[in-house]
This record gives C-alpha cells, sequence and structure tokens, in this order.
C-alpha cells in the first residue's frame, strides 16, 4: 500500500512528531511504501523528496506588523496546497494520514487531497478542531470550554494563546474560517483518537465525530527492547516540556513540602526562569534524549505527570510503564484512563499541591515488594496497550475500513 503521511514538522518537535516518525518506521516494516509530506525547516530529518515540502514559516516568532502579513497563508497556504497536489499526482497514494497541520500546512490540504480523492485519516493529538488554542486553557491557565458556544471571540478575550492579543486572534480567526470554509470533519474520513477522553470530548462538541471515530493509544516501537526495571530508584522523575500546561508549579511546591528528590528533564517556556533558583531537592537537568533520558527514567522510582490540561495519551507514560515505572499523574484528560490506582500507580487532582504531596508520600512508603508488583503490573500495561503489532493490526484495519467505504 502507499501512505502518504502529512505532519506539519518533519523533525521532532513534541509527542505528535515522534508518533509521525515512529509510525512511518512501523509501516515501512510492513512492507508499506511510505511517502511524506510537510514544511521546510532547517532540523527536518533527511528525506529526499522534500522538494515537495511546503515553505515553512514559524509565526510565533514574527512581528506584530508580519504576523498581520502572515494571517492569509496561516489560515489556506495556497504553497502547501499546489505542493501537495503535485504531489499526489507523481506518488498517486492509496491513503493519507495527517498528523498535526493547522498553523503550518493549513487546512488547505484538506482541499487539495478531496480534489484529488484520496482517503483521509487524521490522527488528533489535541484539540485544535474544536478549541482555537488546542489546550483548552485560558490566558490564566484554568481550563476553559467557552468557545464551545461556537463563538471564538471567547479566545481572544481571554487571551488564551501566550496570554497575548496578537496569537490569541490569529487563531480564532483560523476557527471561524475553518468553520465557515472549509471545516475539516466535511473532509476527513476517519479520526484517531489517541484516548477516549479526547473522542468523547469531540463528540461531546460536534456529534458528527461520533461516525467517524476511532481510539488508537499510542504506542512504544522499541518496547521489546526497553529492559524493565523492578529497582525503586531514590528520586521522582519528571521530563517533558516544561511549560504551564504541565503542572510544574504544582509539581516543584509538592516536590518542596515533601523534601523528596525531584529531577527535572527538559525545556520549554518556563525552563529559564525556573532553572537559575536553587532548590535544595530539585534538580533541572535541561534537554534529555536517548540513551541518557532511558537512564534516567529506568534509575528513577516514580514518573510524575502532573498535568492541568486535558492531556491525552502522554508519551511519558508509555515511556515510563515500559520500564516497569509506575507514574503518579493528574486526574484529568486521559491520563486516567492509563493510571489504575494502587495498580500501576497514583491520580491526584490537578492543581492540588496538597494532594499530589500527599501521593508522593503514599509512593515513597512502599515496600520493596510492594513496589515490585506495582512495577510488574506498570510493564504488563505497556506490552497489552501500547504494543506496535497489535497497533499495527488496528491501524491497518482503519485503513481498509477507509479503502473500502
Amino acid at each position: 500500500m502507499k501512505i502518504l503521511l502529512i505532519n506539519s514538522y518533519h523533525y521532532h518537535k513534541g509527542g505528535a512528531d515522534a508518533v509521525y516518525f515512529n509510525t512511518a518506521r512501523l509501516l515501512e516494516k510492513h512492507g508499506h511504501e511510505v511517502f511524506f509530506f510537510s514544511t521546510t525547516h532547517p532540523d527536518n530529518e533527511p528525506y529526499g523528496s522534500d522538494n515537495y515540502f511546503a515553505i515553512g514559516l514559524d509565526y510565533r516568532k514574527l512581528s506584530f506588523g508580519n504576523k498581520v502579513l502572515a494571517v492569509p497563508t496561516f489560515l489556506y497556504n495556497r504553497n502547501a496546497h499546489d505542493n501537495l497536489l503535485r504531489l499526489i499526482d507523481n506518488i498517486k497514494p492509496d491513503v493519507a494520514h495527517i498528523h498535526l497541520f493547522m498553523g503550518g500546512l493549513s487546512s488547505s490540504i484538506l482541499a487539495a487531497l478531496k480534489k484529488r480523492k484520496v482517503p483521509v485519516i487524521h490522527s488528533v493529538h489535541d484539540y485544535r478542531l474544536i478549541c482555537p488554542a488546542y489546550l483548552f486553557i485560558d490566558g490564566k491557565n484554568k481550563v476553559c470550554e467557552k468557545c464551545k458556544d461556537g463563538i471564538y471571540l471567547h479566545c481572544i478575550a481571554n487571551k488564551c494563546s501566550e496570554n497575548g492579543f496578537a496569537q490569541s486572534s490569529i487563531l480564532a480567526m483560523d476557527a471561524y474560517f475553518r468553520k465557515y470554509k472549509l471545516k475539516p470533519i466535511d473532509y476527513i474520513d476517519r479520526f484517531i483518537f489517541v484516548s477516549n477522553f479526547n473522542r468523547w470530548k469531540h463528540i461531546e462538541f460536534d456529534t458528527k465525530f461520533e461516525f467517524k471515530a476511532d481510539t488508537l493509544y499510542n504506542f512504544n516501537p522499541d518496547i521489546d527492547n526497553f529492559p524493565a526495571s523492578e529497582n525503586k530508584g531514590n528520586y521522582f522523575l519528571f521530563f517533558g516540556r516544561i511549560s504551564r500546561e504541565k503542572g510544574i508549579i504544582t509539581l516543584i511546591e509538592a516536590s518542596l513540602k515533601s523534601g523528596f528528590r525531584l529531577k527535572i528533564a527538559g525545556t520549554g517556556p518556563m525552563y529559564e526562569q525556573l532553572k537559575v533558583k536553587h532548590y535544595e531537592n530539585i534538580e533541572f537537568l535541561g534537554y534529555k534524549s536517548g540513551d541518557e533520558l532511558r537512564k534516567l527514567i529506568r534509575d528513577a522510582s516514580f514518573v510524575i505527570v502532573p498535568s492541568e490540561w486535558y492531556e491525552n495519551n502522554p508519551l511519558s507514560i508509555i515511556e515510563a510503564y515500559s520500564f516497569g515505572k509506575p507514574v503518579i499523574g493528574a486526574r484529568i484528560g486521559g491520563i486516567p484512563e492509563i493510571i489504575e490506582e494502587k495498580i500501576t500507580g497514583y491520580l491526584f487532582d490537578p492543581g492540588n499541591t496538597d494532594d499530589l504531596e500527599q501521593k508522593l508520600q503514599q509512593a515513597n512508603g512502599l515496600s520493596e515488594d510492594e513496589y515490585i508488583k506495582m512495577s510488574g503490573n506498570a510493564r504488563l500495561f505497556a506490552e497489552k496497550n501500547f504494543n506496535p503489532d497489535e497497533y499495527y493490526k488496528s491501524l491497518i484495519k482503519i485503513y481498509q475500513d477507509v479503502l473500502n467505504t
């Protein structure tokens, strides 16, 4: 089968990009012919046919004046539309599988795929289809669903993106464009949601999603190469993006109260302001990847996911479980679906410092036998739910269902 994978970034910027590349390798492993379509960027992974890629533009780094000038391209990237048509005519794919596309490639690619009658599957990694600022949090870092009424001016009034009017205004315009000019649900044949919570939330906003929806958890392509560790380390670990929606401040406050060692690996908007502070029991490690990150996970006692937004299917939990590491996670979004209380970890109320501190105490107080049992449960959960072979079977069935419709 010829499969066209589409994503706004052809480099590892976040979790969605990792899934994009992992899916490509999985499909190629099973003998499929995989093609890519993305935007240009100096950090792109090597690819022989990137001459078809659309011109990349980082809107967040533009001045206010240049952002205004770039709005038409943000809403409808004509270059992406035209280049994708040329690529489709050249490779004639059987199916297109889209990951991220809004704000980079834009909805213009949906029009191109429709013109060439290419079946379209979309893996939904966030909430951009129903929330202009895609996180369901406002400028004050509070969960917000005000745009459910279809009035996206709420996004501007509440400065939901970067707590600023400019970026929030552009995202609101994009939402209105998709509502009245090019509605993705009318162009996409099947949506793959990475959590049941994500799927239910989309259906709650628009019942049309119900008839085009599947839930398929992300997978760990190297799970067989992840040696499980039952050793209870002497520190807790957070790894990922250090940003407002990730609950970093709540985590720091709870860790200070508990006095337990905490290691924080990653970078992001809040990294610079936090790393200069000196906490006796908290260590900021910066960006870590590969074997260095794996060792950090393997040697930790618990991984902590303190998110304060509707998190979907965090790759950090997938990787932690793969090493047999239990997780302490916030009771929000899709996290409760994959943390079994006192079986594979603990849940706490998002933003609740006292509740998180209590769970840190419980986790630290586990006996060696109790920890080994919880560690084994975490690994078994990963083998059952994040297995690449099972993921492949489900994904191919979705492809075939769409092709046969």
